[in-house]
């Protein structure tokens, strides 16, 4: 591919239009997040929840677009299979998050302490670094430097930005959609209360910690799903999301099993378990990863099948799959279940669970039936 001038130009003009992509998405977010204090206070959340929030969002919010354009580079590199990098940046960002937390938070190294605020500076400086990481492996490494994707950014390639846009839109949405209904829930739990809330904070932390196995197997069904569709080998294809399926299945039966078996275990990584004033949170939190437990098989089918259907190029009908199971079923039937048949918390988990498990039903019956529907060539 790389000794493709065509192939050459197709990626890096398609890269360039992602990086354009992420300014046109970072910059309206930053003018919505400025005002994050205002906006919770509108939805009733509590005041000094509320102001500290937006002491903290007003110094993470210049991370978004960093972050947005390291996504961008990670992409192209894993499309060659060269994950590896983007893995060991993001593991040094770690520790250089934690740095900074401890610099910038509490004032160590001669700097300030500027408390909640230094914390979102910490991220800022770590998503920085990433980006730079990852651009000087872009620029140097022998499989990429032939690549020039950061030669001719202005203009813009309006006509490839369309086409990116047409694709990327509804793969977004879709995102968009799971990811907000878990924000919502958020938002739900403090209109529950502080016990709800905290207790929320720390089994969805712990699923959003397993999600990560099929998140990024679904990235490798993706890429592999559209390597075997590009050289048309349907049978590459099938191997490919079935493998992917079956793997994420394990796994996540496994991380289910963990979180039944051990879950104060897992809550003392948050809280001290010995601490009688803990209590409370603490049979919350037990109770709603008992939940996440029970919707990790549905978690990880989804998202895998997400990324199975990605491969294919098949965007639009996942994206209403995803309206569908998450803001169609699972958020309403949730807030039904916490305030109207008064389950609080735990209602919300229900109709989280039953919405990633209609998305995950829909998301692999249409994958069965990619033939029938034209989005794989005919067997040869």
């Amino acid at each position: 591919l790389g000794r493709d001038p065509s192939a050459v130009e197709h990626v890096s003009r398609t890269v360039q239009a992602a990086l354009w992509s992420a300014a046109l998405i970072a910059v309206p977010a930053w003018c919505v997040l400025w005002w994050s204090e205002p906006l919770l206070l509108m939805m009733g959340q509590d005041a000094v929840l509320a102001q500290q929030a937006g002491v903290y969002v007003r110094t993470l919010q210049w991370a978004l677009l960093p972050f947005l354009c390291f996504l961008v580079l990670r992409s192209f590199v894993s499309a060659f299979e060269r994950p590896a990098w983007a893995l060991s940046i993001g593991i040094a960002a770690v520790g250089v998050n934690a740095l900074g937390n401890w610099c910038l938070m509490l004032g160590h190294c001669g700097v300030p302490a500027l408390g909640i605020a230094g914390s979102g500076l910490a991220t800022t400086f770590s998503s920085l670094a990433m980006l730079a990481s990852l651009g000087v492996v872009v620029i140097c490494d022998r499989e990429f430097s032939g690549f020039p994707l950061f030669a001719k950014l202005w203009p813009p390639n309006w006509g490839r930005l369309r086409a990116f846009w047409r694709l990327g839109l509804p793969l977004a949405a879709a995102l968009t959609f799971e990811v907000t209904i878990f924000n919502a829930t958020v938002f739900l739990m403090g209109l529950i209360g502080p016990q709800s809330l905290a207790a929320h904070a720390i089994a969805i932390q712990i699923a959003a910690l397993a999600f990560m196995v099929p998140l990024g197997i679904g990235q490798a069904a993706s890429v592999r799903v559209s390597l075997a569709l590009g050289a048309g080998d349907t049978s590459g294809v099938r191997r490919a999301g079935w493998t992917a399926l079956v793997v994420t299945l394990a796994c996540m039966a496994g991380l289910a099993l963990i979180m039944i078996l051990m879950p104060r275990a897992l809550i003392g990584a948050f809280l001290d378990t010995a601490n009688p004033s803990n209590g409370p949170i603490i049979e919350l939190a037990v109770t709603f990863l008992m939940m996440a437990a029970l919707f990790q098989i549905a978690d990880g089918a989804q998202a895998v099948g997400a990324g199975m259907l990605r491969g294919l190029h098949d965007a639009r009908t996942p994206m209403l799959y995803a309206l569908l199971g998450y803001w169609g079923i699972g958020l309403p039937l949730g807030i039904a279940l916490a305030f109207w048949a008064k389950l609080g918390g735990l209602g919300l988990w229900i109709g989280l669970a039953t919405g990633l498990a209609v998305v995950a039903v829909l998301m692999i019956g249409r994958w069965t039936r990619r033939a029938q529907l034209g989005l794989v060539p005919a067997a040869r």
